[in-house]
């Protein structure tokens, strides 16, 4: 199939004990409009019986499966991403599916446009909530404080190469927007196409709904001082974000 894009995409599918979701992950990755040059999926130390098996049909069927100890999602996604030889990265984790023609369409989108780093498009939630989930426009500001970019995001290998990649100080969650943020540090930008083009799970318990609010804050001090020249760039703004609450306008007397 000829595509318009012009760059070779590597899908990287972490997976941790999600072997019933798994195949629909795969699937999706391999029924783009544009398909990809190779699915990468990373067995972070899987030990359910039921995923071990599917992974090993997977390994069977000629999809790559790399196996490492358990370490973490950030980890297993570089670890799926050094082995990786497409110049455009797209991580899926192994709960979710991707829209037919979201590779064409990101990697086309950075193809034109140098000055993006990260593609991305609207989400819809499925299962337990439906519907488009509404996020804001990105902005950099914005970015500071409320991450709008979703994890299965495309970016260039390269500047995955020249950050250093996942940080796996990122240990209870937010290791992708710790990630964004070093990829606006680089001078970059990010782009939403108009289109749903990434269909994300909602279950009870997943890793970030169970970080604790402790959790959070660790994992908030560990961005802003992983980026803190990024948000002393920004201080104006961050010291207006954070008098907010102490200045809202009060409705004058009639």
């Amino acid at each position: 199939m000829t595509c318009a894009a012009s760059a070779k995409v590597s899908v990287i599918i972490p997976c941790f004990n999600h072997g019933e979701y798994l195949a629909e992950a795969v699937q999706s990755a391999l029924d783009q409009t544009c398909p990809p040059f190779e699915v990468i999926v990373v067995d972070d130390g899987s030990n359910e019986t039921g995923t071990l098996s599917v992974l090993e049909d997977m390994s069977q069927s000629g999809i790559n499966v790399i196996r490492t100890q358990n370490n973490g999602l950030a980890a297993a996604r570089n670890n799926g991403i050094k082995v990786a030889q497409g110049d455009y990265i797209l991580p899926l984790d192994a709960d979710d599916r991707i829209a037919p023609g979201y590779l064409e369409k990101a990697s086309s989108l950075l193809d034109k446009n140098p000055e993006v780093g990260i593609a991305y498009g609207r989400v819809e939630l499925f299962e337990e909530r439906s519907g488009v989930w509404e996020k804001p426009s990105f902005s950099e500001q914005l970015l500071l404080f409320e991450n709008m970019i979703v994890a299965c995001a495309m970016f260039r290998r390269k500047d995955w190469e020249a950050v250093g990649g996942y940080s796996k100080c990122m240990t209870f969650g937010w290791e992708d927007w710790d990630f964004w943020l070093s990829l606006i540090e680089r001078g970059l930008v990010a782009a939403c196409l108009p289109e749903v083009m990434f269909y994300y799970r909602i279950r009870e318990k997943t890793m970030t709904t169970r970080m604790t609010f402790s959790q959070k804050l660790r994992m908030a001090m560990f961005i802003v001082w992983r980026h803190k020249m990024l948000y002393i760039k920004n201080y104006r703004h961050c010291i207006g974000r954070l008098l907010k609450p102490f200045f809202r306008e009060v409705p004058s007397p009639r």
